[in-house]
């Protein structure tokens, strides 16, 4: 249900500035173990955020996509299409940005080397990779309002797809735009989880192929079910995982170790929606979770930022906080068009 509250929270804004807090939180701790993040930073609860608050390729590739959206979108409503050339164009962009040197994911380097080419997309898709660089940068596509449910689903697995054709690539990456939607419209969080479930069982079967063409032929599965099936069915088994981790929650203990690294992209949305349930109310505690972990911290940091962002809006970050983030503007300018 759209309340009041729902309208004026700024969830885009909100969900925008949290990812790259999250981003920037966990830049200096990722490839690190617990114990040595501790004795980087002191206890997890009170982690400052750096200064200067640099983000990774993790926000860097969350606006391409964004701008990309926009793009897109002012040429009328968004179809396949409409939307795959200019947010080709924006990640081959950013491929060649002097500002990528925040040790980019090598699929997301590779694939966008062969993006920068008149191949047809689906044959620069790495469809061995579910690596997190799919939806760690999704969230713009669950805050644009207006879209339907087939719109959100398809531009959420076509943006993976350009680069991580992996069906769990495409699966965690609708997971994601669904929860930062869901949470933005005013969704409960203890209910997500079940939501989200509910949500992958009814897709499960369903390859989108107005929006994927050919895709699954390049993955050498019999059929184009057979192949999404494997996406949703390993996605499904990450769910679960969080339900069980909630159902004996333990703050103190590293959400790595019941729900992933997050390294892989069924990961990444585990132990982000892990990391931000144990705390729906508690912005800041939810980001230091994620930061201090063993896994992909950035990464982690920045679907954790975007979930809580979504959910509480723009008074969720402390103003000390998101008025020194980078690429502060362009933040804030998608967000404003997405909020109002």
């Amino acid at each position: 249900m759209i309340t009041t509250r729902t309208l004026t929270k700024q969830a885009a804004t909100g969900a925008l500035t949290g990812l790259a807090l999250g981003d920037a939180l966990g830049f200096p701790t990722e490839f690190n173990n617990v114990p040595s993040i501790l004795a980087k930073c002191g206890p997890w609860r009170t982690m400052r955020l750096p200064k200067p608050a640099h983000v990774t390729d993790d926000t860097q590739m969350t606006l391409a996509l964004g701008r990309g959206i926009r793009t897109a979108m002012d040429r009328g409503l968004l179809t396949p299409l409409r939307l795959a050339r200019p947010v080709r164009e924006e990640f081959v962009d950013w491929y060649h940005s002097p500002d990528n040197n925040r040790a980019p994911g090598r699929t997301c380097m590779t694939a966008c080397r062969l993006l920068d080419s008149d191949r047809p997309w689906q044959e620069a898709s790495q469809t061995g990779s579910k690596g997190c660089g799919a939806n760690m940068r999704v969230a713009p596509v669950g805050l644009v309002p207006g879209l339907s449910d087939e719109q959100r689903s398809g531009a959420a697995q076509l943006q993976a797809a350009l680069t991580h054709g992996h069906p769990t690539a495409l699966a965690a990456s609708d997971l994601t735009a669904r929860a930062v939607y869901l949470l933005a419209q005013g969704a409960e969080p203890m209910g997500l989880i079940g939501q989200l479930r509910s949500y992958a069982y009814e897709n499960s079967g369903r390859y989108l192929t107005r929006w994927l063409g050919d895709l699954w032929r390049y993955a050498g599965d019999a059929s184009p079910e057979q192949y999404i099936q494997r996406g949703w069915d390993e996605c499904l088994t990450a769910l679960a995982r969080v339900q069980d981790a909630l159902r004996d929650p333990s703050p103190e203990t590293d959400p790595c170790e019941t729900t992933g690294d997050g390294w892989i992209a069924e990961d990444a949305l585990a132990t982000a929606l892990h990391c931000f349930l144990l705390f729906p109310d508690e912005p800041v505690t939810a980001l230091r979770r994620a930061a201090c972990t063993r896994g992909d911290s950035d990464s982690l940091g920045c679907l954790t930022g975007a979930f809580a962002g979504a959910h509480l809006g723009a008074g969720a970050w402390p103003k000390e906080w998101s008025e020194r983030i980078e690429y502060r503007s362009d933040l804030l300018s998608l967000g404003a068009l997405w909020d109002s």
